[in-house]
């Protein structure tokens, strides 16, 4: 099983960026996906969810409004498009499966917001 998350990288207040998150090993249309994210010496939150067929998702109040996930089953693959971007939401992002008790991360991916 692997989750590779990518797409994260140095980006200017007020800018975007996507992430993408590459599944295997797993039947990815079957689980829940999540994004979270953790900032340094703060708890991990989670930022975004999808359902499995991709037809109902939640955000955290800090994020919605600016960012959006999808999935793509045909290809493993869920995203999170950031927009707005400000200093707060420097973390590193991690991909997250779940189903019943099934549960796998990634290894997660930085993004840092600065002028």
């Amino acid at each position: 099983v692997q989750l590779v998350e990518s797409g994260g990288g140095l980006v200017q207040p007020g800018g975007s960026l996507k992430l993408s998150c590459a599944a295997s090993g797993f039947t990815f249309s079957s689980y829940v996906m999540r994004w979270y994210r953790q900032a340094p010496g703060k708890e991990r939150e989670l930022v975004a969810s999808i359902t499995s067929a991709g037809d109902g998702t939640n955000y955290s109040d800090s994020v919605k409004g600016r960012f959006t996930i999808s999935r793509d089953n045909a290809k493993n693959t869920v995203y999170l498009q950031m927009k707005s971007l400000n200093p707060e939401d420097t973390a590193v992002y991690y991909c997250y499966a779940s189903r019943m008790m099934y549960v796998y991360w990634g290894q997660g991916t930085q993004v840092t917001v600065s002028s």
